[in-house]
């Protein structure tokens, strides 16, 4: 063999063994190689479903909806890690959430200009008062106004609250209808609707319910309604001091205005008695060349009731001249009356009786002008005023003869 073909020989075996070695079989490395290679494979496969999943409901309902774009599926990309990011900030307190889309409610804040300058609807009158024109649909409110039968705006001042919890603040107003010197009275609550228009929400109470006079109107915190009511109007003669007074709460219910706190009822007036008035007369001749009669008349006063009576007033028995008994003890100054006063004298305790006598000179024979005459008896307090009686019908009684 010449030098030339062993060194061709070593060239060849040294190439093979090279070839060899660099050409891994079948083995623990390989088989590590060809997994990773799936894995590889497997999660594109995998991440390119999960495209498909996720793009086809989109592209099929915006097909549903007749779009004429749906939307491109983004292009695919070598998964990364995901950038790291601050949690998503909460939308404030109270305010509708941007992922619900809620639209906020209204505002019901109206002025009493924009409430008399458009027509609402109001919640019904007593019958009798709607007979009469007391009207609620399409009302255009007045003011000020005399005419009777008509509603009008009260004179009360709005309030303003979160009647109904709906996140918005309402209007609450007095709303009235005159039936005589005195007005019937609603507490009428008012809101807008998304498209800005007046409308109401409902009745809070009307008079009649219990009471007969609205004498104040506040919201609280809670959206809780406080009305201040009456047991009378304090009009046509009647006094203010015998008017009683109560606070009432409402709240909304889902459906109305529901009486949730206060009194529900005034029950009997604790500052007024019953006083009973019973009578016996005596008419005799008077000695001598007077031809007029002498008249004693004995009135009892019973006061059924539990409380004191500090004094007692007869009214109309003074029918002839005074001559005697009691009259000597009648207040000379009392207070003015709105009744004719003969007299006012020290009352009767509770639960007894007491005894007046009144003597007076008549003629011997009936005037021309001479009829029976109902005396009465009347409670009056300290100060000389005069109270109601709880049964009226026993206070009084008739003369038995022409007087």
């Amino acid at each position: 063999m010449s030098d030339l073909d062993a060194r061709l020989r070593e060239r060849l075996t040294a190439y093979r063994n090279d070839v060899v070695t660099k050409a891994a079989g079948p083995g623990p490395d390989q088989a590590r190689h060809l997994l990773r290679r799936r894995r590889r494979m497997t999660a594109v496969a995998v991440a390119a479903a999960a495209v498909v999943l996720v793009v086809a409901p989109v592209v099929a309902n915006a097909a549903l909806r007749g779009d004429r774009n749906p939307p491109v599926p983004a292009e695919s990309v070598e998964p990364t890690a995901p950038p790291t990011s601050a949690p998503p900030t909460p939308p404030p307190t109270g305010s509708p959430s941007a992922t619900t889309g809620t639209p906020s409610a209204p505002d019901g804040r109206i002025s009493r200009a924009q409430l008399l300058a458009t027509r609402v609807d109001l919640p019904s009158w007593p019958s009798s008062l709607a007979e009469q024109g007391c009207t609620t649909s399409k009302v255009r409110l007045k003011t000020n106004t005399t005419d009777l039968f008509v509603p009008e705006l009260a004179d009360d001042a709005f309030r303003y609250g979160d009647l109904d919890d709906d996140g918005a603040v309402e209007t609450l107003a007095v709303v009235a209808c005159r039936y005589g010197e005195a007005s019937a009275k609603q507490v009428v609550a008012f809101d807008r609707d998304p498209e800005g228009r007046i409308v109401t929400v409902g009745r809070v109470v009307r008079t009649g319910d219990g009471f007969m006079d609205v004498r104040a109107v506040e919201v609280n915190q809670t959206g809780s309604i406080e009305v201040r009511v009456a047991d009378l109007v304090p009009c046509c003669g009647t006094p203010t001091y015998l008017r009683r007074e109560q606070v009432r709460t409402y709240r909304w219910d889902g459906e109305r205005f529901a009486q949730t706190g206060g009194p529900t009822a005034f029950g009997t007036d604790p500052r007024r008695t019953d006083l009973r008035l019973s009578m016996t007369h005596e008419l005799v001749d008077v000695p001598g060349a007077d031809t007029r009669r002498e008249l004693t008349t004995v009135f009892t006063v019973t006061n059924a009731g539990t409380l004191d009576a500090p004094q007692v007033a007869f009214h109309s028995i003074d029918v002839g001249e005074r001559a005697g008994g009691d009259w000597s003890k009648c207040d000379p100054n009392p207070a003015p009356q709105k009744y004719v006063l003969s007299c006012l004298l020290p009352g009767v305790p509770g639960g007894e009786s007491r005894r007046y006598t009144f003597t007076q000179l008549v003629p011997g024979e009936p005037g021309p002008d001479a009829h029976t005459r109902t005396f009465e008896v009347e409670h009056h307090d300290t100060q000389d005023r005069p109270w109601p009686d709880l049964k009226p019908a026993d206070n009084k009684v008739r003369s038995p003869m022409p007087l």
